[in-house]
């Protein structure tokens, strides 16, 4: 453990460096397009679906059914894109992990640095996207507060292995069908903007296989205030067991790159 976290804190001025000099670039689409997003789906939208009635919704405004939802959303989103396009710039275009592999860091390590990064991305992002959902009314009870670790939790629990998946591909293109086939359906019919029950018989169970819907419940039940123990335990453990086993594939996938 001591070693993991000695060259753990070796790449922590690397990364430190690293978004130091990019974190600009990220503000529109970690900061403005989540809370643009929600202003307009959680107020614009949800004006017409209260004057409509909330009875599907179990009696809350739109904004705060939507707004935890969201909040998950969007540390799976900022996830799925740091696990991707970085990792195989590390291995493919700029290299950076073969370099790290030539100090006493290992492979291991190097991922472990990664998903830290991606950690930090997913908490700073979300925070702020809490803080205005605070603000817009959408916090319906002061335990939403620990919405923030369950949208870190699904964040990493996707996010590694989308890692593994990343340093097993030769190319950018497979980068496509995660997106397309992965991200963008999840985000649409795991409750966060509806209920799942509403989804055909056929594809119902998808919702509850995917891990995002574990965490969209988890988040709204918090915000909410109907959270429930044993049900929230449950996804927990199922996103930690996806976390866990995704780690150990993207460290495997990636020391057969950096070692072959």
């Amino acid at each position: 453990m001591s070693l993991v976290l000695t060259n753990g804190a070796r790449q922590f001025d690397y990364w430190a460096k690293v978004y130091q000099r990019t974190w600009k670039g990220s503000l529109v689409s970690s900061f403005l397009v989540p809370l643009l997003y929600l202003a307009a789906m959680g107020v614009g939208l949800g004006t017409f679906v209260d004057d409509s009635g909330t009875n599907a919704l179990g009696g809350v405004s739109y904004l705060q059914f939507i707004a935890p939802g969201l909040l998950a959303v969007t540390g799976l989103q900022i996830a799925v894109a740091e696990s991707t396009y970085p990792v195989m710039g590390g291995l493919k275009w700029h290299k950076t992990y073969f370099s790290m592999i030539a100090t006493p860091l290992r492979a291991a390590d190097v991922m472990y640095g990664q998903l830290g990064f991606i950690a930090f991305r997913v908490v700073s992002s979300c925070a702020v996207f809490l803080i205005v959902m605070a603000l817009l009314g959408g916090l319906g009870s002061p335990l939403g507060l620990f919405g923030l670790p369950i949208a870190l939790l699904v964040g990493m629990a996707v996010a590694a292995p989308v890692c593994a998946i990343a340093t097993r591909l030769k190319t950018d293109a497979g980068f496509a069908m995660i997106f397309r086939f992965g991200l963008l359906p999840m985000s649409l019919f795991s409750g966060a903007f509806f209920p799942v029950q509403q989804l055909p018989d056929a594809v119902e169970w998808l919702a509850y296989a995917a891990p995002l819907w574990h965490a969209v419940e988890v988040t709204r039940d918090l915000s909410l205030g109907t959270f429930a123990l044993l049900p929230a335990l449950g996804s927990l453990a199922y996103l930690t067991l996806w976390f866990a086993v995704g780690t150990r594939f993207a460290v495997t996938g990636l020391e057969k790159r950096l070692i072959s």
